[in-house]
């Protein structure tokens, strides 16, 4: 049997892993020089210690996709056990690309390689998509889960599900108290002199369970003197999907997405939440391929920001009052690693009068949300949560702020089962308490 051969572009004409749409690309590959400066910032590799189960171990198995080897088992559950936090970009000195190979890889097993997965998986996979990108219909879940809060039955339930299905337990312990829907106006207009004009992402799970958010993060943005258009028809950014390798049904939620802020005539879109801040940014990319949006896509990737990026980029007009506490900051990964973002949120929270941020040992390493991971590797994502909740702990603080709602949910959890009742909230919740000039109890709980 001839062995199939790898052209320059990464694809190749025999039976190996990978078919010839985007595959993880031979020249990034080769960039790896199996240097191990990625180890200890893998979080799958220092739970495990297993080559495979390390970026570079993953790259290998990439080489050998490409080289003719193909789709196994033991590559779908490899990549698997990956969390995308993209720590290892951040760490490798050869400026290896992991996270396009990893997202590459993906695509190809979600085309590929399914059957490596057992039933149970692939049902699980199938649940998460029918709803999590879906507002509308975790908007008709919202009823159900607040009378089942009410109800004080997870008392009963959740013992029980923790011994029949580690997923359904993580599902019922990380779900967020349900409280009111807090609608945000299409358009909200600036305070004194309007100095930009932003459009803000809503999201999905932050739409629905932290509805809090979106409301203070146009507060805000309204203060520093933004204009804020909100298109209340706006869809997913496809980040869950894209990064999950549904490379389909991520980039109709992406050309969905453009076309609402399309003709809205702002300056930045402002995303809250990290790990849809990350694929807006990748649009460009993402779109390359596609003659009717790829210029659309990366005007609209340039114009993407973080809501901390925003708020540093404007100097501060509005009047912060004195918020005395302790916060220790969590640096979301598709923030820190995938957008380069560290700097900004702890300057914004610096210009907040009072307020003493402390740093979380070992903070550059993911907490196990990482998007849909918690649900599909409950195990060892617990076991990054709790060792990031005792880091969290040890600093004294008394309120954990982040960037993030996967996070938010993750950690909260994690200090729950430790018997920490410390509250958490998201960085913008924090300046808005203090914009109002509201106590430090509000935000404490």
């Amino acid at each position: 049997m001839t062995e199939a051969k790898p052209d320059l572009l990464g694809s190749f004409d025999g039976k190996g892993a990978f078919d010839e749409h985007h595959p993880p690309a031979r020249e990034l590959v080769d960039d790896c020089v199996h240097c191990g400066f990625c180890l200890p910032a893998c979080p799958t590799y220092s739970l495990w210690g297993e080559e495979m189960d390390s970026p570079r171990g993953r790259i290998y198995l990439m080489k050998e996709g490409l080289e003719g080897e193909p789709m196994s088992q033991s590559l779908v559950q490899h990549v698997d056990a990956c969390l995308g936090c993209m720590a290892c970009v951040t760490a490798c000195p050869s400026g290896v690309q992991y996270d396009k190979l990893v997202e590459a890889t993906r695509q190809q097993v979600e085309r590929r390689g399914a059957e490596h997965r057992t039933r149970a998986q692939r049902l699980l996979r199938s649940a998460i998509f029918a709803l999590f990108p879906r507002p509308e219909r975790l908007r008709l879940v919202r009823p159900f889960l607040a009378l089942y809060q009410r109800s004080g039955l997870s008392r009963l339930v959740r013992p029980v599900l923790a011994r029949v299905s580690p997923t359904l337990a993580t599902m019922e312990a990380i779900a967020p108290p349900v409280g009111p829907r807090i609608p945000v106006p299409a358009l909200v207009p600036a305070v004194g002199v309007q100095r930009m004009t932003v459009g803000m992402l809503l999201g999905c799970v932050q739409r629905e369970f932290y509805p809090g958010v979106n409301a203070a993060t146009a507060r805000v943005l309204a203060a520093e003197g933004c204009e804020v258009v909100v298109p209340p028809d706006q869809g997913c950014c496809g980040a869950l999907s894209v990064h999950a390798g549904r490379e389909t049904e991520g980039l109709d939620y992406a050309r969905a997405l453009i076309d609402t802020f399309e003709g809205a005539g702002v300056e930045r879109i402002v995303a809250n939440s990290a790990g849809c801040g990350s694929t807006m940014k990748d649009y460009a990319d993402l779109l390359a391929d596609d003659p009717g949006y790829a210029e659309r896509a990366a005007a609209f990737a340039a114009r993407t920001r973080d809501i901390s990026e925003v708020l540093a980029e404007l100097e501060p007009v509005a009047t912060r009052h004195p918020l005395p506490m302790t916060v220790a900051y969590h640096d979301a990964c598709h923030l820190r690693h995938a957008q380069g973002v560290k700097v900004q949120p702890r300057s914004v929270l610096a210009t907040i009068p009072g307020l003493v941020v402390k740093e979380i040992a070992d903070g550059d390493m993911c907490c196990g949300s990482a998007g849909i991971y918690n649900l599909t590797n409950p195990e060892p994502a617990r076991q990054l949560g709790d060792r990031k909740a005792a880091n969290v702990v040890a600093t004294g603080a008394e309120l954990l702020v982040t960037s993030n709602p996967g996070c938010l949910l993750q950690i909260t959890d994690a200090l729950r089962r430790q018997g920490r009742e410390m509250r958490s909230a998201h960085m913008v919740l924090v300046l808005d308490a203090s914009l109002r000039g509201a106590r430090p109890e509000t935000l404490r709980g």
